[in-house]
């Protein structure tokens, strides 16, 4: 199961990206911005406002999220998440409210494959995306878990301040 592929040819672990990616974060970003709809679909989904290190654009980036430890936890494989450090503040929107997030990347490998697993036995929606097959139970299977932290898997903690 670790090391299949799934019929498009995407390997175990590899994150993809949707045909109308752009048009669905567009309309996603819209929806977590908007009063009394943003209530519903943030208890899933968070707003974060990158800041990019070289250019100084910020982009708007809806992921999903779960809460854990105290904390709000997310994971990602894309490029955006190598302009974020352990320490700084990031503006995200959460629950509806616009906020500042402390920032802790985690980078040990022990450490992220264990969140990671946590946010696909959490959100099947997540595991889907990033093609980690799941067992009849829900619970990830952890080379494609490893897999996905091979490819450049990061999780990520955000403490909102209030």
């Amino acid at each position: 199961m670790g090391t299949e592929t799934e019929p498009a040819g995407r390997p175990a672990g590899r994150a993809q990206t949707l045909p109308m990616q752009g048009l669905v974060n567009a309309l996603t970003k819209t929806a977590l911005s908007t009063p009394g709809v943003a209530k519903g679909i943030g208890k899933y989904l968070i707003l974060l406002y990158v800041v990019g290190r070289t250019t100084g654009k910020t982009y708007t980036v809806p992921i999903a999220y779960i809460k854990h430890d105290g904390k709000v936890l997310i994971g990602t494989q894309f490029g955006w998440s190598r302009n974020l450090e352990t320490g700084q503040d990031l503006k995200v929107r959460y629950k509806g409210r616009l906020r500042t997030a402390e920032v802790e990347v985690v980078d040990d490998e022990e450490r992220v494959v264990e969140l990671f697993g946590l946010l696909c036995e959490a959100n099947h929606n997540f595991a889907k995306f990033h093609n980690i097959a799941l067992d009849a139970q829900g619970v990830p299977d952890p080379v494609d878990v490893r897999e996905a932290y091979k490819l450049g898997a990061k999780a990520i903690l955000l403490t909102p301040k209030p």
